[in-house]
Formats: C-alpha cells, sequence, structure tokens
C-alpha cells in the first residue's frame, strides 16, 4: 500500500472531516446567536440580509486560493491533512513553507510523494500544528489586554503598534523569500552568473503587478469589494504565469 493510499484512506478522512464539521458547526451557531443580537439591538433585518449575502458572496473567490492550497499539497500530503490545516486555522503562505522545512529536516529534501514515509508524515504533520497553536493559546490568556493596549496605542499615536508589526512582518516574510529566489538566480561560486532559475522572480513579478493594480482599483479607484479577491487573484494570475513561463522555457 502506497503512503498516499494511507494517507487518503476513510479512517483519516472521517477524523479530519469530523473535526472540520464540529468547527462549521460552530460557525454556524456564531451566526444564529449573531443574526439574533442584531435583531434584540433592532438593526434592520434588510441590511443584515445584504450584510449575510456580499459576505458570503465575497468569500467564494478568496476561498479559490485555500483550493489551490488543497491541491498543491494533497499529492505529497494526501488531501485530508491539508483539508483540515486549511479549512480552520492554517494559512497557504505558512502550511507549504512549513511543510517544506520539515521535508528537509527528515531528508527529504522537498516535499514528495516518491520520498514521503509514514515517519516523515508524521514529524512533518506534528511540526506544522506545533507552529501555529500558539496564537491560539496566548490568545485566550493575553488577547484581551492586548486589544486594550493597541487600541489604546491606537487612539494616541493614530497607527498603533499592531499596525507597525505586521507591516514589518509582512516586509520580512517577502524579502526572505525574494532573498531565496534571487539566491537560486544567481549561481556560481560566488560570481554573479545569473544561470540559476529565473522563473520564481518573473512569477513573483507578475503576482506583485497584479496586486497593484488590485490596490489602484481599490484605492484610487474607491471599489473596495476588489481587496476581497486580490489575494486569490493574485495567486490564480501567478501560478498561470508559471505554467506559460514553463511551457515557453521548454
Amino acid at each position: 500500500m502506497s503512503i498516499l493510499t494511507q494517507l487518503n484512506a476513510p479512517p483519516i478522512y472521517l477524523i479530519c472531516g469530523g473535526i472540520i464539521a464540529f468547527v462549521a458547526v460552530l460557525c454556524v451557531i456564531f451566526l444564529v446567536r449573531a443574526w439574533r443580537a442584531g435583531v434584540a439591538l433592532g438593526m434592520d433585518k434588510g441590511a443584515m440580509k445584504r450584510a449575510v449575502t456580499s459576505s458570503a458572496t465575497f468569500s467564494l473567490l478568496p476561498s479559490v486560493g485555500i483550493l489551490l492550497g488543497v491541491i498543491a499539497l494533497s499529492g505529497s500530503l494526501g488531501i485530508p491533512w491539508p483539508w483540515l490545516r486549511l479549512s480552520v486555522i492554517g494559512a497557504l503562505h505558512y502550511e507549504t513553507q512549513v511543510a517544506q522545512a520539515a521535508a528537509e529536516q527528515v531528508g527529504m529534501g522537498t516535499l514528495s510523494a516518491a520520498k514521503m514515509t509514514s515517519g516523515s508524515f508524521a514529524t512533518i504533520a506534528l511540526l506544522m500544528s506545533i507552529c501555529i497553536m500558539w496564537g491560539m493559546i496566548l490568545s485566550v490568556f493575553f488577547n484581551k489586554k492586548y486589544t486594550q493596549k493597541l487600541t489604546v496605542s491606537k487612539e494616541k499615536a493614530g497607527g498603533g503598534f499592531g499596525d507597525l508589526a505586521m507591516t514589518a512582518m509582512f516586509i520580512g516574510l517577502v524579502s526572505a523569500y525574494m532573498g531565496s529566489y534571487i539566491g537560486g538566480f544567481v549561481s556560481g561560486n560566488g560570481r554573479f552568473t545569473c544561470t540559476g532559475d529565473w522563473t520564481p522572480i518573473a512569477v513573483a513579478a507578475v503576482s506583485a503587478l497584479v496586486m497593484a493594480g488590485f490596490v489602484y482599483l481599490a484605492e484610487k479607484k474607491q471599489k473596495a469589494w476588489v481587496e476581497s479577491f486580490s489575494v486569490a487573484g493574485s495567486m490564480i494570475v501567478g501560478m498561470a504565469a508559471a505554467v506559460l513561463i514553463g511551457l515557453l522555457v521548454k
């Protein structure tokens, strides 16, 4: 029995599907409670219905990015586990990055079903879970106090530490990725030979241009609704660019 057959076995589907179903039920419960709270506050039911409809509509395209992540990881980790990770708490950039790092540490080199063993999968799945659970745990104990500090800081300074921290984090993340792309492109005993793979750089550039287009429409053309589609749209165009470049290079 191959490793993918084991990872796609009915018991794995049952375990992961049960957790996802539990979370889905909680979402429905909170939806009902929120609706009842809105009615109790005297909110207009028509406005509430429009909010529910628009939220559901704007959730469809961004969820395409999550689906793409499940598809991308399913070739090496099976379908149930990526489905669980990206449905409940995971993020596409986090899951792929940590899974690849864990694969390198267990000696696989790259995340591949051909090199996957049950022990490797257990290590990768454990690392993917442990590294992301601290946000939930710390929020239980410190989120209320932290939120109060952010509110006070934002009122005083007009921005606050939270905005700066998030901006710095994303700049660092993008810089790390771009550094690895450039490092793969530049090769040869410390000399700038530019003989490596330039596809990641080109795909990153295309995705950045698409994202810039979404930002332009949202901020300059007052089309704020496009923000809900910016991440998924950039991912889809970037992936299409990668396929196109691969075909042209061949």
